[in-house]
C-alpha cells in the first residue's frame, strides 16, 4: 500500500453542509478536534465535529496485534449489495437508510467493510453508527469491543490490507464531497495515484482561503498556512525560550528558525529563504517537519503569476500522514514524499525537491548559526501562540488509523530518515545515534553518516557531501520506506 499523506478546533456544531448536519453530525457537541491544536478556538473558527479517535489500541512500545483477516471474495459485488450501498449513500441527503447499513452485514463481502469504517468517521452515537459497527463485525467475524470503533475498526483494515470493493472510490466520493466540496478535485482524478482505502477526514476543511487573506482566520476552521510570516534576527528571537524546539533550515547561506509552537497552529508555511521560495508542511501526527523548493515550476501551469507553488492544507489524512495540495492547480501531494498525486502537477510529473530540515533548540541553533532569523512572536499577523498548542495530545500514541507498523522500533521513536542518491533508505534513532556521536563514535550506514549540527543531527555521504535529511516518527518513515535499513549501536558496520 502506498500511504500518501491535517486542524482547527471545533467550538460548536457547524452547519457545513445541511445535509451533514442533518444526518451525519447532528448529535455534535463542542469540542477540540484531536488532530488540531486547542488554541484555534479563539480564533473564532468552527468546523463540524465528529466521533473522536483515541489512542491507538497498544502503547507506542508495545506489539501491535489484529485479529485473522477474513475471507476476502473476488469479483464484483452481488447486484443485492450493490444496491444497499447505493441506498445508504443515496440517502445521505434526506434520511440515512439504517436497514440498509443493518442489511450490507449480512452480503458476506468483507470487502464492503471499508465503505461502513468511511461513514464511522461521520456518525455520532446512536443507532446509524450502531448498525455500522454490527455490520461491520459480521462481515469481518470480530468484535469491535474497545476503544473508538472507527479508530479500531480501521486499524484492522489497513493491517489486513484488505481489498477495496469495486466502485468503492464513487461511494466514498458521495460522502466526503457532501462534507466537504473542495475536495472534489482529488476524488474526480481518475488518473489519481492514490490508495484511496487510506483517505480519511483529519477533523477540518480545505485550507482554501484566498492568496491575499494573509493572517485571516478560516470561516469553517481550516488550518491556515502562514504565508510569509515576519521573521526577527537573533536578538529579537529572545521571546522564545532556549530550550524550546525549532525546525531549523540553511537556504542559499541564509538560515531561518521555525518556532515549534508556530508550526503547530499552522502546520505549513510558505516562505523565502536565501532567494528561494520553500514550502514547509509540518505533519504534527507524524513528527516530521519537511520543507520543498517551490519555485521550480512545470511549464504550462497557471500559477496565477507568482512563478511559485503555493502549498496549502487539504483536512484529509492518509495513515495518519497529512495530505497537502497545490493551491493554484488543486493537485494533491505525497506529503512525506513531495510528489503530485493528483490533478495537472501528477499528470507533469511532478516531485517536488526537498531539502534537510534540522530539528534542534533555538539556543543551539542560533549558537551555530549567529546571523540566523527567527519568525517573529506573532508570526507577523498578529496573533497569540501558546507555548505548548498540542497539550500532549500525542503522548500514548498515534491517535489516527495507522494499521501494522514495522516492530524494529516503537512506533513514535523519533528517527533521522535519509534516501541517498540511489534510492536506497536508512534511517537512525535520534536518541540512540545522539549519545554515539556524543561519545566520539561514528554513526554511519550504508554510505551515510550521520553528525550533530546546530544541536540537530544532519547527514553526508561518505565524500563529504550533504545529503537531504528530516526526523519523522518512526511509525511514518518505516511506512514509505518498508525496506529502510535501520542504523543501531550494535549494528556491525
Amino acid at each position: 500500500m502506498k500511504p500518501f499523506a491535517t486542524r482547527a478546533t471545533p467550538t460548536a456544531c457547524v452547519v457545513r453542509r445541511l445535509a451533514v448536519a442533518v444526518l451525519l453530525l447532528a448529535a455534535c457537541t463542542p469540542s477540540t478536534s484531536p488532530e488540531r491544536p486547542a488554541d484555534v478556538a479563539a480564533s473564532g473558527s468552527t468546523a463540524p465535529a465528529a466521533s473522536t479517535p483515541e489512542a491507538a489500541e497498544l502503547a507506542p512500545d508495545a506489539e501491535r496485534r489484529f485479529p485473522p483477516a477474513p475471507a476476502v471474495p473476488a469479483g464484483t459485488l452481488a447486484d443485492t449489495t450493490v444496491d444497499l450501498l447505493d441506498a445508504v449513500f443515496g440517502s445521505l441527503e434526506s434520511t440515512l437508510d439504517t436497514a440498509a447499513i443493518r442489511e450490507l452485514g449480512a452480503s458476506g463481502d468483507s470487502r464492503v467493510a471499508w465503505l461502513l469504517v468511511d461513514l464511522l468517521r461521520f456518525l455520532p452515537s446512536g443507532p446509524n453508527r450502531d448498525a455500522a459497527v454490527r455490520s461491520f463485525e459480521r462481515l469481518t467475524d470480530t468484535s469491535v469491543d474497545s476503544g473508538d470503533p472507527w479508530t479500531v475498526a480501521t486499524d484492522r483494515l489497513i493491517a489486513w490490507d484488505l481489498p477495496a470493493p469495486p466502485g468503492y472510490v464513487g461511494w466514498k466520493r458521495q460522502l466526503y464531497e457532501l462534507v466537504e466540496p473542495g475536495w472534489a478535485p482529488f476524488f474526480s482524478d481518475p488518473g489519481a495515484d492514490i490508495d484511496w482505502r487510506l483517505v480519511a477526514w483529519g477533523g477540518v476543511p480545505i485550507d482554501d482561503r484566498p492568496l491575499d487573506a494573509v493572517g485571516a482566520p478560516c470561516p469553517q476552521g481550516c488550518i491556515p498556512a502562514l504565508d510569509d510570516p515576519a521573521v526577527t534576527d537573533a536578538d529579537g528571537g529572545s521571546w522564545y525560550p532556549d530550550h524550546f524546539v525549532v525546525f531549523g533550515v540553511v537556504v542559499g547561506g541564509e538560515a531561518r528558525a521555525y518556532p515549534k509552537n508556530i508550526m503547530e497552529v499552522h502546520e505549513m508555511v510558505n516562505d523565502t529563504v536565501g532567494g528561494r521560495r520553500i514550502g514547509m508542511p509540518y505533519c504534527t501526527l507524524c513528527g516530521s517537519a519537511q520543507a520543498y523548493l517551490t519555485d521550480v515550476v512545470v511549464d504550462d501551469v497557471d500559477l496565477a503569476g507568482t512563478g511559485s507553488y503555493e502549498l496549502r492544507t487539504t483536512g484529509l489524512l492518509s495513515r495518519s500522514n497529512k495530505v497537502m495540495y497545490e493551491f493554484h492547480t488543486t493537485s494533491a501531494f505525497d506529503t512525506f514524499t513531495g510528489e503530485a498525486v493528483t490533478g495537472p502537477l501528477h499528470d507533469a510529473g511532478v516531485v517536488l525537491e526537498q531539502i534537510s530540515v534540522v530539528t534542534s533548540r533555538w539556543g543551539d541553533w542560533k549558537r551555530e548559526y549567529p546571523d540566523t532569523t527567527i519568525v517573529a512572536r506573532d508570526g507577523g499577523i498578529g496573533r497569540e501562540y501558546p507555548e505548548d498548542p498540542l497539550r500532549g495530545r500525542d503522548d500514548r500514541g498515534p491517535i489516527f488509523p495507522i494499521g501494522d507498523v514495522d516492530p524494529r522500533l516503537p512506533v513514535q521513536e523519533q528517527v533521522v530518515g535519509v534516501v541517498t542518491p540511489e534510492g536506497a533508505a536508512v534511517a537512525f534513532p535520534v536518541q540512540a545515534a545522539r549519545a554515539a556521536i556524543d561519545a566520539g563514535e561514528v554513526v554511519a550506514l550504508d554510505g551515510v553518516r550521520l553528525q550533530a549540527t546546530a544541536g540537530g543531527l544532519t547527514a553526508t555521504l561518505d565524500d563529504g557531501t550533504a545529503v537531504t535529511s528530516h526526523q519523522a516518527f518512526w511509525f511514518a518513515w518505516s511506512q514509505f520506506y518498508s525496506d529502510t535499513r535501520l542504523w543501531s549501536a550494535a549494528l556491525e558496520q
